[in-house]
């Protein structure tokens, strides 16, 4: 599997590992020291774009990290004590924990995280951090922050610790003009690929890649035609709009959609930015059978909430999703690859029942719901002994 250029470059050409991760091989990304193997304390290199060859004098034991896939990850390579931040904790911390109770031996201790991103980033606060690596896009830093420029990219790269990061492969937007014609986007299991080259965790990384491709072709293999999938909005709802996202198109944003390939009833929307506004005639027009609310298993929205509001607005109360109480809570976008199975098995009951087993539902402030043995699309205790052991 490659990165892709944008304007149209030539694909960037990778080594071919061997390890399959939905249809095509993943490729290494690393120079130098190879992945999962013991260091030792020696340097090594890994390469990713913008950045292009980062250095490591070693691994790192302390890790600023901004969203959550890049949290999910370090606990997917039992590194989740290096994380030192996590964009909203609250939020994120009992998210991941939602999942994690349902794998033996797996924690992760988020309270008393600060969120990095909530003043702002500045340079003050990355020297103050001390941090071994950066999880965090430069190209995010400058087209977010007002007072950042490559040389102050540059500046913490070199005298603190690299970058490492791809935010706008979460929906294939635009980088910053710095790194128009170097910036390359990944996959969600590519970006967890360069994560386990930075902690050095080639054989987590390739185990648990194993369970994804499992699961996903047990998925796709398994999906109805066309004709019976159903037409569902990807949405959260607002204050008299709908915040929306795409369902199939390309980035990791979409991870847990994509494969499934339902018909998005939004398909035809478009909107500039990470992510649309749509009101309610336009949900009406489009009327979905079913809508998947983002952010609904997260502790900032009680998905009963989310139905009683449309139940009781004039406009929402029409719509076929919410008559068919077919309002699903659904996960997060920023997802690692403990997340991403979880959600890929959560999203694929709740949209193909027959093929998958019925979802069981979910309750606000609750787990991830129990499910039957014979009824998981991936093994939990293959996925706890990889976390905890490395097996």
């Amino acid at each position: 599997m490659e990165a892709t250029m944008r304007s149209g470059q030539s694909r960037r050409a990778f080594v071919a590992t061997g390890v399959t991760a939905g249809s095509a091989a993943l490729a290494g990304c690393i120079s130098g020291t190879e992945p999962g193997s013991e260091s030792g304390g020696d340097s090594y290199t890994v390469s990713m774009a913008p950045m292009g060859e980062v250095e490591f004098d070693g691994v790192p034991e302390r890790a600023f990290v901004t969203f959550t896939q890049y949290a999910d990850m370090a606990v997917a390579l039992g590194h989740g004590d290096a994380v030192q931040t996590l964009f909203a904790p609250e939020m994120s911390g009992t998210t991941m924990t939602k999942f994690y109770d349902r794998l033996e031996g797996v924690e992760f201790d988020w309270e008393g995280l600060e969120n990095p991103l909530e003043g702002g980033v500045t340079k003050e606060q990355l020297y103050g951090a001390e941090s071994d690596v950066h999880f965090l896009d430069p190209s995010y830093v400058l087209t977010t922050q007002d007072d950042w420029d490559d040389d102050d990219v540059e500046e913490i790269a070199d005298a603190v610790a690299p970058w490492i990061g791809s935010y706008h492969s979460g929906v294939h937007s635009e980088p910053a003009d710095v790194y128009a014609d170097s910036y390359e986007y990944y996959t969600l299991w590519e970006l967890f690929e360069t994560v386990a080259a930075v902690f050095q965790e080639r054989d987590r990384y390739e185990a648990l890649a194993a369970v994804y491709d499992e699961t996903r072709t047990r998925i796709e293999s398994a999906l109805p035609p066309e004709d019976d999938r159903p037409t569902v909005a990807r949405v959260t709802l607002g204050d008299g709009v709908f915040y929306a996202y795409h369902l199939n198109t390309p980035g990791f944003w979409q991870a847990e959609t994509r494969p499934l390939g339902a018909h998005d009833a939004l398909a035809d929307v478009e909107w500039e930015g990470d992510w649309g506004q749509v009101d309610y005639e336009t949900m009406l027009e489009a009327d979905p059978d079913v809508i998947l609310h983002l952010w609904g298993i997260t502790p900032n929205y009680a998905i009963e909430n989310v139905r009683d509001r449309l139940e009781s607005h004039a406009a929402g109360r029409e719509l076929t999703a919410v008559g068919n109480d077919q309002v699903l809570a659904s996960g997060m976008r920023y997802q690692g690859p403990i997340m991403n199975l979880f959600q890929l098995e959560m999203t694929a009951k709740q949209l193909y029942p027959e093929q998958f087993g019925e979802w069981p539902g979910y309750e606000s402030g609750d787990s991830y719901p129990t499910i039957p043995d014979d009824e998981q699309l991936f093994d939990r205790q293959r996925v706890a002994a990889i976390v905890t052991d490395g097996a």
